[in-house]
């Protein structure tokens, strides 16, 4: 066994050794940042300019694009960070080197003129790329050996992510929206530096893990591998060498993703500036439109006939996979406009002022939501410096000034809260729901997939779509009676938190489920590319959930705010259906994989 795995076992917090909860820490600060910076993001955009707190009064069409594309960016860099970090940074590098790019984004976002909010969006999608699959890496081979602790590890390392986008997403709001845009975007970058020196600054206490490899250790584990191939049986052995990359399926890789990337970046600047990259029209399809049709029927040509040349069983799990890959960009579709039209929704549309009695139970459990948590994880910083603070004491001393931060905010903000006579709930507020349920829930999730009831992959899908679809429904019934083209309203903001309760609850049944079946349905060799497939599903529904929000304006013109809503409940609920459907088929196709 690796000394190095060995030695960082020896001292634990919570049975797990403390350099977990150096990368949760890392971790949740680089979703405070990411999570407490992109909510901002739409209400800024679309803020009007005369108001106490002015944005840029953007069209909402024109701000869900850009959205959409930088969502849709983020899921596709960790593709070339993750290539990057193997051939020639390893991940510990990589790593800094996405906070920093990150820290410089958030940076260049505090500027608020129109080059600095693309340079720092470029700069966030670049760090991201490099931060996003290289930090899970190091977990991965941090618990080399030791498999049966994984699942737990991750679990913790999850935790991370959560508290970060619910601290995030609370204190950046509450800034952005009460101070300042500024303030929120500059608040996002300051702890981002301080999870990159706190990371950087721990590097002794993982010894080589992470780092690139020697070449001698390259040539050992090629070694190595190339012999337990050997001992593999014939099947498998052959499966995989059947199935290289061909000269066409390189072509179909290069044009599809010349088309996706030419689409992605069209899109917004067609419709905020009035240009295209592709000034033509056929059939009545604009330029932007074909480009995008050819990508995806060059990458379905080259996903048939790839999975044409897999022996049979290994051809029918990835059909399978496929499928579950196109359930997940509908999924992602309509989940992603918590971050969209879903918060354009909260501050126009939702009556968020309470008085008296209900401002002060509001009040009560908005502190315990905040402090609870915060308390709990600080005590977790305690555990980390009692066993840490003689190998890594600056570490220890910078996540110490970051939580004393954090403290000084939330206080901050409670105080601020406590003051009011009455309260207005900030539209950023809801979107810590998310971050809160998932955390109550995932324990009760977890069970159920564990216990005798657990349901198929297809069935997860149908349930976790159906869900999504109720909560669009919740919105709808809550939204039946504001007029056509209403710019505002005062809906219950009960409507609201309802649809994130449900959203959530159907985000558990796929959003774990479908890594999970995708690592036991694809032979280890074959991986890595699936794994750039699925990020490929997520990132085409961050793009579409950009898109069909940004249809909020002329379907509630035309129609209703309750209307727009409406699609969202059906199209989802229709595709959980299909999955349902698919079942049988499914668990044929997947060949006693649960």
């Amino acid at each position: 066994m690796n000394t190095d795995i060995e030695n960082l076992f020896k001292d634990k917090v919570l049975g797990h050794p403390t350099g977990l909860f150096v990368l949760f820490f890392t971790e949740m600060w680089e979703r405070f940042s990411f999570y407490g910076m992109r909510i901002l993001l739409v209400l800024f955009l679309t803020a009007p300019i005369v108001s106490d707190n002015p944005g840029w009064e953007w069209p909402r069409e024109h701000a869900l694009a850009l959205i959409g594309t930088y969502a849709s960016l983020l899921y596709l860099t960790p593709i070339i960070g993750g290539w990057v970090a193997d051939k020639i940074t390893g991940y510990r590098v990589a790593v800094v080197i996405g906070c920093l790019i990150m820290t410089l984004g958030h940076v260049a976002m505090t500027i608020e003129t129109t080059a600095a909010l693309y340079l720092g969006l470029a700069l966030l999608v670049v760090g991201t790329g490099f931060f996003k699959p290289n930090i899970t890496s190091i977990i991965s081979e941090m618990y080399h050996g030791k498999e049966s602790k994984k699942d737990g590890a991750y679990t913790i390392f999850y935790m991370g992510v959560n508290a970060g986008a619910f601290f995030g997403m609370m204190l950046c709001g509450y800034l952005a929206e009460n101070y300042g845009w500024s303030w929120g975007f500059g608040l996002a970058g300051i702890f981002m530096m301080l999870g990159m020196l706190q990371f950087w600054l721990a590097k002794d206490l993982f010894g080589n893990i992470g780092a690139k490899p020697l070449k001698k250790e390259e040539i050992l584990i090629s070694t190595n591998a190339a012999e337990n191939a050997g001992k593999e049986d014939g099947n498998h052995e052959i499966e995989t060498k059947l199935n290289p990359f061909s000269l066409f399926d390189k072509i179909l890789i290069v044009l599809s993703s010349i088309g996706g990337l030419l689409y992605l970046f069209n899109d917004p600047l067609e419709k905020i500036q009035g240009t295209s990259l592709a000034p033509f029209n056929i059939g009545g399809l604009s330029g932007t439109n074909v480009i995008i049709l050819c990508s995806l029927l060059l990458f379905l040509i080259l996903l048939v006939t790839r999975i044409a040349r897999y022996l049979p069983v290994v051809r029918d799990r990835i059909i399978a996979v496929s499928i579950f890959g196109f359930f997940t960009v509908f999924f992602f579709a309509f989940f992603e406009q918590s971050l969209g039209s879903m918060t354009i929704f909260a501050r126009d549309y939702t009556n968020r002022e309470l008085v008296g009695q209900s401002a002060m139970v509001f009040k009560v459990v908005d502190a315990l939501l905040t402090t609870v948590p915060l308390a709990i994880i600080s005590w977790v910083l305690i555990l980390l410096a009692k066993k840490t603070f003689t190998r890594i004491g600056l570490s220890n001393i910078v996540l110490a000034i970051a939580f004393l931060g954090l403290w000084i905010l939330v206080i901050f903000r409670l105080t601020d809260k406590f003051s009011q006579e009455g309260n207005q709930v900030d539209a950023t507020w809801f979107g810590i729901l998310n971050s809160f349920f998932i955390i109550t829930l995932a324990p009760f999730f977890s069970r159920w997939w564990e216990s005798k009831y657990n349901p198929s992959a297809a069935m997860k899908y149908g349930i976790g779509l159906i869900l999504l679809g109720l909560g669009f429904a919740v919105l709808s019934f809550g939204a039946s009676g504001i007029p056509s083209g209403a710019q505002t309203a005062s809906v219950s903001m009960i409507f609201l938190i309802l649809a994130y309760l449900l959203h959530t609850m159907g985000e558990l049944c796929i959003s774990p489920v479908g890594l999970s079946y995708l690592s036991k349905l694809v032979p280890a060799r074959m991986i890595g590319f699936m794994f750039g497939i699925w990020y490929l599903a997520i990132a085409i529904g961050q793009k579409a959930a950009g898109t069909m929000g940004g249809m909020i304006d002329r379907i509630s013109e035309q129609y209703s705010i309750g209307t727009f809503f409406l699609i969202f409940t059906l199209v989802p609920v229709g595709v959980g259906l299909i999955s349902i459907v698919l079942n049988p088929l499914l668990k044929k196709l997947m060949h006693g994989i649960r």
